[in-house]
């Protein structure tokens, strides 16, 4: 007997959050059920090997686990070696499914031969349920300076599906075909802004990205890194000049990275000293000694 087509392949990277991850998991298995799909989690080497025992909780699930942590783009890029699915769908392991709304995306994806993807309505995780994202406003030639449409409110109504210019990190669902167009996520960014440099180049590939609002998520947000450390830091800092350096071009270019460079950076420093918080205003620092350092930079 042949296997089924598989619809959707679910991608997912686990760092040291197995409790978020088995979550996650449970509510997939709990409420998709509309279209056939396979569940990839890629581990991101872990301090323990709870992978193991994942796998026996979880035997319809694929667990892949690195020797080293290749980063997000790293990790899904190992997911997407594997996906057998139609769709691929990056969600982060600290994201909940409450309703089977998969088939809204789909629809979505196929109203159009030059939609490349999709990212649904996401929700916080508090009693609120207020929204994340409903759509990002274009980043800023020079500042790089946008934001979450819907941010802080609570009526989904307000957001018709619409286009966007880049999906959100924590739910993007892509057509297989415009992903192997474009190629895999760049790994250069380890983490953060990699979903925005490839969402960038999908557009330039004539592609366009929507939000379908008709389909939700929950999203605790931040749950690995956490909203303050030193490694967010070093990588924000680090990454906005490696997105100015690969999406910008000319003049606009210069001006962007040398905004980042002498004004947006050290005001970071300076808040970061006035709250008693140097190793925050250190890896600033760091991020962008290793921008300079970085070749090639478009790699």
């Amino acid at each position: 007997m042949e296997d089924l087509p598989i619809d959707i392949s679910i991608i997912t990277v686990n760092y040291n959050g197995w409790k978020d991850t088995r979550e996650f998991l449970d509510s997939c298995i709990q409420h998709i059920h509309s279209v056939s799909y396979e569940l990839i989690v890629v581990d991101n080497a872990s301090q323990t090997d709870e992978a193991l025992s994942m796998q026996q909780l979880y035997p319809q699930v694929k667990v892949i686990r690195n020797d080293k942590n290749l980063g997000f783009a790293g990790a899904n890029n190992k997911g997407m070696e594997i996906a057998q699915g139609k769709y691929w769908f990056f969600l982060n392991n600290d994201t909940l499914i409450e309703k089977d709304t998969f088939q809204n995306l789909i629809k979505r994806l196929e109203s159009d031969p030059q939609i490349a993807g999709v990212s649904p309505l996401i929700r916080d995780c508090n009693q609120h349920r207020t929204i994340q994202y409903a759509g990002y406003t274009p980043l800023s030639a020079i500042t790089l300076r946008n934001r979450a449409i819907g941010e802080g409110t609570t009526d989904a109504s307000a957001f018709p599906a619409k286009e966007t210019p880049y999906l959100h990190g924590a739910a993007m669902l892509f057509k297989r075909e415009a992903i192997q167009k474009v190629d895999k996520m760049p790994e250069i960014f380890f983490l953060y802004y990699e979903e925005l440099d490839w969402c960038s180049a999908m557009n330039r590939q004539g592609y366009t990205l929507w939000i379908e609002p008709s389909c939700e998520i929950l999203h605790k947000g931040s749950s690995t890194i956490g909203d303050t450390s030193p490694l967010k830091a070093f990588y924000l800092s680090r990454n906005r000049l490696l997105y100015a350096y690969r999406n910008r071009t000319g003049l606009i270019r210069i001006l962007s990275i040398l905004y980042l460079l002498c004004i947006a950076t050290p005001v970071q420093c300076m808040r970061a000293i006035l709250k008693q918080q140097k190793g925050i205003c250190q890896a600033h620092l760091r991020g962008i000694h290793d921008f300079i350092k970085l070749k090639p930079k478009m790699s």
